[in-house]
């Protein structure tokens, strides 16, 4: 039988991470049509509404389903406004291992929201889901995400050298390939303690780049 994780909402003070509904569509459809998310993640460029549609309704939930991931989109406790996503994927139940990623939309970038969303979801996964391990990867280049899996607790473990691959503008508007690499990170239930302090006392931080 496959084990899969359960539909669930992870509430902190200022954040609720809950599944996707459709409800999402207008505005997963615009943050994914930044700039800086096309520069860094696969997502189809453009992004369009029929693609969230079927990301909400059929991958997201094939995912859970087969026991490979999750996907929770993180909204704002006050305005319930979409802020962005958190995703587990390559989950592997054996040795109770997934590997954790995040998106801030740029109407909600510098509020610390990416490590607010990302500590709430591995304390989750430690205390609740009996976990062992989360793994990060960040683009060489992306040190708004590196400084966000530090800032948790993460311990960089090296380098994944042109295992990454990511996506700049072209002088007439089109989107190129560029390889680089990949650094690898890792979460254990006990690197979280001095983290949970700074959950405790608001010391999340802010970053003005896009996670």
């Amino acid at each position: 039988m496959t084990s899969t994780f359960p539909n669930i909402s992870i509430s902190t003070e200022r954040l609720v991470l809950r599944p996707l509904d459709e409800d999402d569509v207008p505005a997963l459809t615009e943050m994914m049509n930044d700039e800086q998310v096309a520069a860094w993640t696969h997502v189809p460029q453009p992004f369009t509404k029929a693609g969230a549609h079927s990301w909400i309704t059929q991958y997201a939930p094939g995912e859970r389903a087969a026991g490979r991931g999750l996907d929770l989109a993180v909204t704002e406790f006050l305005t319930q406004r979409l802020v962005g996503i958190v995703q587990l994927s390559k989950t592997n139940w054996h040795i109770r291992s997934t590997e954790l990623s995040y998106i801030v939309a740029p109407w909600a970038r510098g509020e610390g929201y990416a490590s607010e969303a990302a500590l709430a979801t591995a304390q989750w996964l430690f205390s609740d889901r009996k976990f062992e391990r989360i793994e990060l990867r960040t683009a060489a280049d992306n040190t708004a995400s590196q400084q966000v899996a530090q800032k948790i607790g993460c311990i960089s473990e090296g380098v994944l050298r042109n295992a990454c691959i990511a996506h700049v503008r072209t002088e007439d508007g089109t989107w190129t390939d560029v390889r680089t690499d990949f650094i690898v990170w890792s979460l254990l239930p006990e690197d979280l303690e001095g983290a949970g302090e700074l959950a405790d006392n608001g010391g999340f931080p802010t970053y003005s780049d896009w996670n």
